[in-house]
């Protein structure tokens, strides 16, 4: 069984969204380099995406600015669909992250031309808006994006840290927006760079 068992409904839009849906379960097989806590393997992008929509509904009384909630967690949740075909692009990889923003593109030309038209301008709209972290919405999206892996770290060993031998400088450079709209939060995040440090987790 597989796409090619898609049996149509007879409606050219319905279809669309049906065979939509069974497209972007290939996020479930993009493997991310955070590791679950339990550290059994790594984690796909469907649960970063799952995980950060979530942390969404939970943390907006730590930001200085509104935000509503809606959008944002639907920003969450799409903001990783075109990885389906670009891959993940690990954030201190400087070499993959050259080319990611033509990857990523082209990979949504594709993709969100799948759904019908309106459906598929709202769904790239979002994923621009967060892409592009100038709105208030985006850049509380944006802080949730960059908490959850740093929580993982914390809580395995600095584990992608330590395997991409990533130092104090980048992270901080990572976690830029997070002071600047959840300072009481980037409070936690120094305090747990300092140990990373002195655990050796971090250059």
């Amino acid at each position: 069984m597989g796409i090619n068992d898609f049996l149509s409904s007879g409606d050219k839009r319905l279809d669309s969204q049906f065979l939509f849906t069974a497209e972007i379960d290939r996020m479930t097989s993009v493997l991310r380099r955070t590791l679950l806590l339990d550290k059994s393997r790594r984690e796909n992008d469907a649960e970063h995406s799952w995980h950060i929509a979530v942390m969404a509904m939970l943390f907006s009384e730590y930001a200085t600015v509104s935000v509503d909630i809606g959008r944002v967690v639907q920003m969450c949740v799409v903001h990783d669909l075109v990885e389906v075909y670009a891959g993940d692009t690990f954030a201190y990889d400087v070499v993959g992250n050259a080319d990611k923003e033509a990857r990523e593109k082209a990979a949504a030309d594709k993709l969100f031309a799948m759904l019908p038209e309106e459906q598929g301008r709202m769904i790239r709209s979002l994923w621009e808006e967060f892409d592009a972290m100038e709105t208030a919405d985006a850049k509380y999206a944006a802080c949730m994006d960059r908490l959850q892996p740093f929580l993982h770290n914390t809580l395995t060993d600095g584990h992608t840290w330590v395997e991409s031998g990533t130092n104090r400088a980048a992270v901080e450079k990572r976690m830029a927006i997070i002071k600047e709209v959840m300072p009481k939060v980037y409070e936690w995040v120094e305090g747990n760079i300092d140990h990373a440090i002195e655990a050796g987790w971090l250059k």
